[in-house]
Order: C-alpha cells, then structure tokens, then sequence
C-alpha cells in the first residue's frame, strides 16, 4: 500500500505542467511565425504596389502633353497606387527615361519605381523605419505615332 501512495503523490506533482509547458512553448513558437507572416505579406503588398504603381505611371506619363506635365501625373499615379496597399510616397523613388525625346511619337518611355518596404510593427526611429527589403518594378509604354 505505501508503494501505491507514493506513486499516487508522485502523479499529482506532475498534473498540469504539461499544459503550461505546451502553452508557453506555442506562444514562443506562434510569436516568430506570425511575425514572419506578417512580414511576407508586408513585401507581397509591396511588390503588388510597385507593379501598379510603375504600369500606370507609364500609362499617364505617354498620354500627357508636355514632359514636365507626364512627370506630374507619373508622380501622382505612384502616389495614389502605393497608398492604395498603404505606403507613402516617401518610402519610393521613380526614375523616367525615354528612349529618344520624350514624348516624341515612336518613342518608348519607362519608368523604374523602388520602394523600400518597412518590417511590420516596427516604429519608426529619426524619421525612418527599419526596411525589410527594396522592392522595384519597371514598365514601358510606347508614345502613340497618331495621337
């Protein structure tokens, strides 16, 4: 009988620390693969904006009257698709580049947009936060011969 109790003290010391270590091991576990989602999905959102954002700042730029007025839609296209997926303006950079005049009829003109995307939860510090990674897409579009 008293191997019995001993075995029956034995097993009430050890009831519950199973489902405290399976808890605390699955929050330390789930903290680092929801941050790693979380960071995926940031620079998929990234590279989606910058794909739209160079397209229609092609787009606008061979449909505007004047370079300086095609630089100025160019822009306000990145603006608008990057805030779309919620980046700033800020964190981009555009380049234009023609390959003849701009905007002459033939011509072909493309534009470079880089973004650089920021790690999720991360608060900014002087004025930027720290980057994930640099995304960048190009697109060209050709000047209409009979526009």
């Amino acid at each position: 009988m008293g191997s019995r109790a001993g075995r029956h003290e034995a097993d009430d010391r050890e009831r519950g620390s199973a489902v405290v270590e399976f808890v605390f091991l699955g929050v330390l576990l789930l903290i680092p693969v929801v941050y790693l989602v979380l960071t995926v999905a940031q620079l998929q959102g990234g590279s989606f904006a910058v794909v739209g954002a160079a397209d229609q700042a092609a787009k606008v730029y061979v449909d505007a009257a004047t370079p300086a007025q095609g630089e100025e839609r160019a822009r306000e296209a990145v603006r608008i698709a990057l805030s779309d997926f919620g980046f700033s303006q800020d964190q981009a950079a555009m380049e234009i580049s023609c390959s003849a005049q701009c905007l002459a009829p033939g011509s072909l003109v493309s534009v470079v947009v880089r973004l650089e995307v920021p790690l999720p939860l991360m608060p900014a510090t002087a004025g930027s936060s720290p980057a994930a990674a640099t995304v960048d897409a190009a697109a060209t579009q050709i000047v209409e011969r009979y526009g």
